[in-house]
């Protein structure tokens, strides 16, 4: 070992990337990569030379290793979802079951059957391998799907209402994640949006006022991100949908999150179902795959069939067709519903959503001395707290849970250390995502399933 003061003793590139320490990372990962790494060690070793630091030359060989694995480590990852949030949009929202994964996998392995008809030996359709569930889940007569709702929606409008108008309830504008617009979709769309009723009360006469030759469907919006409360009234699929057919128009119903059953079932607060939107009149619903559906993301259009057809042969639909990756696994979640008995215990999203705070009180038992023994200096507690469904899903409802809540006792001010420790979970080999909140960060166990990898990924912790 020697120490390195001045720039000029700094090895090459290439006597570094050839140290004997570095060989079997040499041979596995090749010299591309390693000389990319060694020069940005070098680099840093520089600038710290140049600043009056001493370097050690093991140092850098060290400093080498960790570069190539933070070079290889995968931008896109795993992490442990604790934020209190289900479907949270920026972790991914719903997790998949295994039964998806699995039949991702066997499809990512090589050739399949994407559009090939292996019965009739010709060019098939992508959609088939989903369509029979969706037409049986829903009551619909054809489905489609593409890459996520908003396309879903953008697609219907453009096919159905190109340059004309589309009569919506001013309270049913709905913004998504992401400052994006329903004004905005519609417009990209190449619909005339007009807004009918008030922010609070809209009736059916407000709709028959609106229509004229020029429009071309009404439409119905879910506002499932926000609930308005107080004195309101909105016009419910049925009556909605009889003002339309009275003008010989469809009705569209966008329901945003999406649901195939009735939540109710499984104690949760009731959500608009695919289903019932169709059986109270709407001509075409659109939904989500990745939220309450509990699927990939994935946008799904359902209901009468030449609709949907027109819908189909439009140049757009190629753009915002799903791939073979999400078509395997979106049947696989499909497959799920068929039994919907055993459904809440194999689909994830719901298995979360539906956990009783009981058996979450119980795990934050267990966790927390063991979080405490890696947490020196800090204090960790059991608290009772207010979880969500997340993604626009059911707005006002929160779900009963429990959390690890760590926090600094004594300290006024603890922003920074409470910083500090999020960004230490952060940097974990998986990641722990939880939530700072009253002083403290907490961890709510909810969406926790496997009690053992977090326990061992905490042994990595350093607490600065």
């Amino acid at each position: 070992m020697s120490v390195i003061d001045t720039p000029d003793k700094l090895p090459s590139v290439d006597r570094l990337v050839n140290h004997s320490s570095l060989s079997a990372l040499l041979v596995e990962h090749g010299a591309p990569l390693l000389t990319r790494c060694a020069r940005e060690v070098l680099a840093q070793a520089r600038v710290s030379v140049l600043a009056g630091q001493r370097v050690e030359s093991d140092e850098l060989v060290e400093s080498v290793d960790t570069e190539v694995a933070r070079a290889l480590r995968p931008s896109l990852r795993r992490v442990f979802n604790l934020t209190g949030t289900v479907l949270h949009t920026n972790l991914g929202r719903a997790p998949l079951p295994e039964s998806a994964i699995a039949a991702i996998a066997a499809v990512a392995r090589g050739a399949s059957n994407l559009e090939f008809d292996l019965e009739a030996g010709k060019r098939g359709d992508r959609q088939d391998h989903v369509e029979d569930y969706l037409r049986r889940l829903t009551g619909a007569e054809r489905a489609l799907v593409v890459n996520n709702n908003a396309a879903a929606v953008l697609l219907t409008l453009n096919s159905l209402a190109l340059r004309r108008q589309v009569p919506v309830s001013r309270g049913e504008l709905i913004e998504i994640g992401g400052a994006f617009r329903m004004p905005d979709i519609m417009a990209r769309a190449g619909s005339k949006l007009v807004e009918v009723g008030t922010t609070n009360r809209t009736r059916a006469s407000d709709f028959e006022a609106a229509i004229n030759p020029r429009t071309a469907l009404l439409m119905k919006v879910h506002t499932s991100n926000y609930q308005i409360r107080g004195f309101t009234q909105q016009v419910g699929e049925q009556e909605l949908a009889a003002v339309a057919h009275a003008h010989d128009l469809p009705l569209v119903t966008d329901l945003g999150s999406g649901s195939l059953v009735d939540l109710e079932n499984l104690g949760l607060p009731h959500e608009p179902t695919a289903s019932e939107a169709l059986l109270a009149g709407a001509d075409l619903v659109t939904f989500s795959g990745d939220k309450l559906l509990g699927g990939p993301q994935a946008g799904i259009i359902a209901g009468r069939g030449e609709l949907v057809a027109k819908i189909a042969r439009n140049p757009m639909a190629r753009a915002l067709r799903p791939d073979k990756l999400t078509l395997a696994a979106l049947a696989a979640v499909l497959r799920l519903y068929e039994d919907p008995a055993r459904l809440a215990a194999r689909l994830p999203a719901l298995r979360w959503l539906t956990r009783e705070p009981a058996a979450i009180e119980a795990m934050a038992e267990r966790l927390a001395p063991i979080v405490q023994a890696r947490c020196s200096g800090l204090r960790v507690g059991i608290e009772a707290t207010r979880g969500q469904v997340g993604s626009g899903a059911l707005p006002v409802d929160s779900l009963d849970s429990f959390a690890l809540k760590i926090d600094l006792p004594g300290i006024r001010r603890p922003g920074k250390r409470l910083q500090a420790l999020a960004r230490s979970l952060r940097e974990l080999p998986l990641p722990v995502i939880g939530r700072i909140a009253d002083d403290a960060l907490w961890l709510d166990l909810r969406c926790l399933d496997d009690e053992a990898e977090f326990i061992d990924n905490l042994q990595y912790l350093e607490i600065a």
